[in-house]
């Protein structure tokens, strides 16, 4: 009887320490999966970003974002006369795409698109590299801002820890505000 209980006890040990092993690793926390975006996104350099063009076709194109700000607020300098302004005039929903290469990491950011064409509120948000494409400036009118203000960020950086699914390859993601 002693050594069938010996035996039933070491086989109970041997699946809790079994079970144990395999218990997931804790999700990355919401501040975790932000700051990697963010990391990335300032990373990657440029970025796609997509809206949705008058055939209801996703349309894409290189931009090179500024920001976060504390709010989380990215932003993109354009030409008012882009096709890009008059697709978010009739959808503002838009995704900003980046991939860092060197870590084959990337974020995808949902978001709504404003405009700002208040030239003082330009010049806060202002990236130098945008001047040689805008001669005016932040306070010229050959530049409109987008604002873009996140609903969700997906993130895949295995190199930050944050991988998908393994199944279903779904991100981890975070939602705005919080």
């Amino acid at each position: 009887m002693r050594s069938l209980r010996s035996g039933i006890l070491l086989s109970c040990l041997m699946t809790m320490d079994a079970t144990a092993q395999n218990v997931p690793a804790a999700q990355p926390s919401r501040i975790q999966i932000v700051k990697a975006g963010w990391d990335v996104m300032q990373k990657a350099g440029f970025c796609s970003f997509i809206t949705v063009g008058e055939d209801g076709h996703p349309q894409a194109r290189v931009v090179d974002p500024f920001g976060p700000d504390k709010d989380s607020t990215v932003w993109v300098a354009t030409n008012p006369r882009t096709r890009k302004v008059g697709q978010v005039r009739r959808d503002p929903r838009v995704t900003l795409h980046c991939f860092e290469p060197e870590t084959s990491s990337y974020v995808t950011i949902l978001a709504k698109a404003r405009f700002v064409t208040d030239a003082d509120e330009k010049a806060q948000h202002w990236k130098a590299s945008w001047t040689p494409f805008y001669p005016g400036g932040a306070k010229g009118d050959d530049v409109v801002l987008i604002r873009l203000e996140p609903s969700r960020m997906e993130v895949v950086s295995e190199s930050r820890g944050l991988t998908p699914d393994p199944n279903t390859w779904l991100p981890l993601a975070a939602t705005f505000p919080q």
